[in-house]
């Protein structure tokens, strides 16, 4: 890792909301897997406070730090370091802090309560989303130079995707119900990359009544097998698309 990289990271770990962060996933994951016996029922808990507090943290926090940090991008610029470096640096150090927090508060009580094929399955999922909204609060930064916009733009990007999307879908599944749209709403499905986290680890679980009717028409176009490697290999690509789009604009940008 690189100095600006590992400079970053310390200094993300360090911060009292990333350790608060840290010991609420810590507290919330071992209260929930550790009191109740049912373990997909827990895993099922778990994933649920997973898919909304990993990424609304991941996007505000990181939002909000590149913002802090307009001043020392600045002078690292100043010194003969290209932009791209710079910018990629500042990803690396954001979304590994955030993978470790999340790994220390949630991994912990997962290998002590949870069995390997799901606990797994979680973890991946809070990885993937750490570094996916991590890639979409630096692209949201660097659109605006306006700290309150940036920040809105973040929020509005949590809420559409975790909320507003889903009921988009339902809306769509029932105005067409009476025609074949199971391609349409599965690759539409596949968009959202809160619901393609839910969707891979229900996949894992094979607990059918819990996927929605999303969920249900990507498990039958694709497969249980076949859903899980399509959901890894869409989210491995929402983890380089944000950040690319904003690593051009970086570019561009006028700072």
């Amino acid at each position: 890792m690189n100095k600006i990289a590992r400079f970053i990271l310390f200094d993300i770990l360090k911060n009292k909301i990333v350790i608060m962060y840290t010991i609420l996933l810590f507290i919330i994951s071992w209260s929930v897997l550790g009191l109740d016996n049912n373990e997909t029922k827990a895993t099922l808990s778990l994933l649920n406070v997973v898919l909304l507090v990993v990424p609304l943290v991941s996007i505000i926090f990181s939002t909000i730090y590149v913002y802090n940090s307009s001043q020392f991008i600045e002078l690292l610029l100043s010194q003969p370091v290209p932009r791209g470096k710079v910018w990629f640096n500042l990803f690396l150090g954001l979304s590994t802090a955030l993978i470790l927090a999340f790994l220390l508060g949630c991994g912990i009580p997962i290998l002590l309560y949870s069995s390997i094929e799901t606990g797994l399955s979680v973890l991946i999922t809070g990885i993937f989303l750490s570094i996916i909204f991590t890639s979409l609060a630096m692209l949201a930064a660097i659109f605006s130079r306006d700290r309150a916009k940036g920040i809105g733009i973040s929020i509005f990007i949590w809420m559409f995707f975790a909320i507003i999307y889903d009921g988009i879908l339902l809306l769509l599944m029932f105005q067409f119900a009476d025609y074949p749209i199971e391609g349409i709403m599965a690759t539409l499905a596949a968009i959202n990359p809160i619901g393609l986290s839910r969707i891979f680890v229900l996949l894992q679980l094979d607990v059918a009544a819990m996927l929605g009717q999303a969920g249900a028409i990507f498990k039958q176009v694709f497969g249980a097998g076949g859903g899980m490697v399509i959901s890894l290999l869409i989210l491995t690509i929402w983890t380089f698309v944000p950040f690319l789009w904003s690593l051009i604009l970086f570019n561009k940008k006028n700072l």
